[in-house]
C-alpha cells in the first residue's frame, strides 16, 4: 500500500478524543503491519479487510476501505465477484448493503 504520505486519519478525526487509539490507528496498523508487502501484498490485504468489514457490518469504515483497495488493484470485477461471494457466508443484506458502496467507489 503506497500512500506517498503518512497516514494521520486517526490524529485528524480522533486525535484530542482517544490520543492513543488514533496513535495506534496512524502509526501501527497503517504504518506498521500495511507496510509489511513482503508477507502479504496490499491487494490481498485490501481484499481481506474488505471482506471483513462486510461479514461483520462495519460499512462506515467500508467506502475508505475500498478506495484503497481500489488503489491498491482491486478492479470493478473483482469486488463484484468478492461481494458476490461472501454473500453466501455473511448474508444477503449486508452483500446488498456493500454492493451499494461498492458501485459508488467503482463507478467512474
Amino acid at each position: 500500500m503506497n500512500y506517498g504520505k503518512k497516514q494521520t486519519a486517526g490524529r485528524d478525526n480522533l486525535g484530542e478524543f482517544a490520543p492513543k487509539f488514533a496513535e495506534l490507528n496512524d502509526d501501527v496498523l497503517f504504518g506498521e503491519v500495511w507496510a509489511r508487502e513482503s508477507e502479504l501484498p496490499a491487494h490481498q490485504r485490501s481484499i481481506i479487510t474488505i471482506s471483513a468489514l462486510i461479514s461483520g457490518g462495519n460499512f462506515e469504515q467500508l467506502p475508505a476501505h475500498m478506495a484503497i483497495g481500489k488503489t491498491n488493484g482491486i478492479t470493478k470485477e473483482e469486488i463484484a465477484e468478492i461481494i458476490t461471494h461472501l454473500s453466501f457466508y455473511v448474508g444477503w443484506p449486508k452483500a446488498w448493503s456493500a454492493f451499494n458502496i461498492a458501485k459508488d467507489v467503482f463507478e467512474d
